[in-house]
């Protein structure tokens, strides 16, 4: 996922349909090296950073 669509969706008040690994995830911030802070759909709690190029947009 391309940096300026992450920072729309996670400043977006919809939900959008982003997956990691196949799994729905949250994208709760866009960091400045390359990442962002996620969490599992279903797991809330589980809160971890991943590279942008492994997020997804479902359209």
């Amino acid at each position: 996922m391309q940096r300026m669509r992450a920072e729309e969706i996670a400043q977006s008040p919809e939900m959008k349909q982003v997956t990691y690994n196949g799994k729905p995830v949250y994208i709760q911030r866009v960091n400045e090296n390359g990442t962002a802070r996620i969490f599992p759909l279903d797991e809330p709690q589980r809160e971890f950073d991943v590279q942008l190029t492994n997020l997804y947009e479902k359209i």
